[in-house]
Order: structure tokens, then C-alpha cells, then sequence
């Protein structure tokens, strides 16, 4: 599969939720040589990596979602509200977690009345239920929605750790469209962005439940 380029509120117990155990087997473990230490001509043919960009700054996969999050310019208003409604903790926990992450330019969509509102404590309950809207249990790759997508008939259906679903859909020409709970729509912008506790996928809006 291509790389995909692309407010009623309730009190919901976030903590609680997003706690997930990240599973693992540690019994096989495979012994790697430094790239260093082996003969020249052997190194010369190792895979190396390049880390991806978020607003043109790298996203390291040994880092965790927040920390990563933190350093892209492009996600300063996520971060902002990820830290407003003490989610911070939880998704720096092992996960493993698939976030949709709105940019700065998904939020510059919401009223400014209406986001400020949202950053403030008395609204943190509201804010946390739509962060928590945008984080899907276990790590989703592009190829896995798209796999989910083809069994659903064409429609991938997921369920977030909030409690609602989001609907993500070939939207053609290599874009995936999401639907959230109240109709509205919002595009994969960067798909596949590793984290050490999942993936992150960029969208260009904020979904909304009901």
C-alpha cells in the first residue's frame, strides 16, 4: 500500500481508559552486531533509516508520542491541549497507542472563543473527551486501516479509547478521509509517523463526537 499523504460534552475517565498494557514476548531475543564492529564491506550493505519529518523537524521512533509531539512546530496547539487536559503522562506510557493528530491548522479551524474555552479547567473534562476521540488501542499502521478498510467493504471502522467510532475511507488519489461522530470529515495529511508507543497520523481537522 502507498504511504497515505495525506461540542455536547461528557465527563469521561481518561486515565482510566488510556491505561493500556502494551504486550510482548522478551523470550527470543536477537543478538545485533554494531554497525561499527562488522567488516566494512557487511556494514556497507545494512539498511540505515531516515527518521521522518513533522514541520520539517525529525520524529525520533525511540521517542514516545508526546515527546515527539513536543518537537514539531506544526503541533504546538496539540501539545498545549494534550497538557491542559493532563494527558501527557498516559501517552507517554507504553501504549501502544494510534493517535490522529489535528495541526495547528485544524485547531485554527474550531472559534477562537470556543478553543480558548476548551483550554480552560473548567472545560477540561469536555477537551479531554475529544483528545481522547483522536486515540485508537493498539498500533495502526496505514496498511492495517487499509486492510480493516477492504474487510469493511471499504470502510475502515474503529473504535476509540473515548468510546465512539471513526469511519476512515479511501477518499482516491492516495487520501483516506476520516468521519467522526457528528458528520464531519478530516484528511490524513502524513500517515505513519513510528512512535516507541505507536503511530501517529496527521490530520488537517479536529473530529468531534457527539
Amino acid at each position: 500500500m502507498k504511504m497515505i499523504r495525506t461540542a455536547s460534552f461528557a465527563t469521561v475517565s481518561a486515565a482510566a481508559m488510556l491505561t493500556l498494557a502494551a504486550c510482548g514476548n522478551n523470550d527470543n531475543k536477537v543478538e545485533t552486531t554494531p554497525a561499527d564492529a562488522m567488516p566494512a564491506e557487511t556494514a556497507a550493505m545494512t539498511p540505515t533509516t531516515t527518521d521522518p519529518m513533522v514541520g520539517g523537524v525529525a520524529m525520533s521512533p525511540a521517542d514516545n508520542i508526546v515527546t515527539n509531539a513536543a518537537k514539531a512546530p506544526n503541533l504546538t496547539t496539540l501539545v498545549a491541549a494534550v497538557q491542559a487536559a493532563d494527558l501527557a503522562t498516559t501517552l507517554q506510557g507504553a501504549g501502544p497507542f494510534t493517535v490522529f493528530a489535528p495541526d495547528n491548522a485544524a485547531f485554527e479551524k474550531i472559534p477562537a472563543a470556543t478553543r480558548e474555552g476548551l483550554m480552560q479547567p473548567a472545560q477540561k473534562a469536555a477537551l479531554t473527551k475529544i483528545l481522547t476521540y483522536h486515540v485508537v488501542p493498539g498500533r495502526l499502521t496505514a496498511a492495517d486501516i487499509a486492510a480493516e478498510a477492504q474487510k469493511g467493504g471499504g470502510t475502515a471502522t474503529l473504535t476509540t479509547v473515548q468510546g465512539e467510532k471513526l469511519m476512515v475511507k479511501d477518499a482516491g488519489g492516495g487520501r483516506w478521509a476520516i468521519t467522526d461522530a457528528k458528520g464531519g470529515t478530516s484528511t490524513i495529511t502524513q500517515a505513519d509517523v513510528g512512535q516507541s508507543n505507536g503511530v501517529v497520523h496527521v490530520i488537517d481537522t479536529v473530529l468531534m463526537p457527539k
